[in-house]
């Protein structure tokens, strides 16, 4: 699956995008998190507090307890401020 991560989450993992094949075990978007925190130091970094994430499937929004499906796509990022 393709990830795209943006804002902060970008730089402390050092790419904005990457392809990831998860094992079957990660259902969720909240398990995905869990096991992109342990690829690296930078994703540790990134995803150690997962309450400050947000999520998107196929350009969608999703809680972070939804299930993952088939998504083409999932983007990570923080909440979104207006200015």
């Amino acid at each position: 699956m393709d990830l795209l991560y943006f804002a902060w989450v970008r730089e402390r993992i050092g790419t904005g995008h990457e392809q990831v094949d998860p094992p079957a075990e990660v259902a969720s978007v909240g398990e995905l998190i869990a096991w992109l925190a342990q690829r690296s130091p930078g994703h540790a970094e990134a995803f150690a507090e997962p309450s400050r994430l947000r999520a998107a499937i196929d350009q969608r929004f999703v809680p972070l307890e939804t299930p993952l499906g088939n998504p083409r796509e999932i983007a990570i990022f923080p909440p979104v401020t207006g200015g």
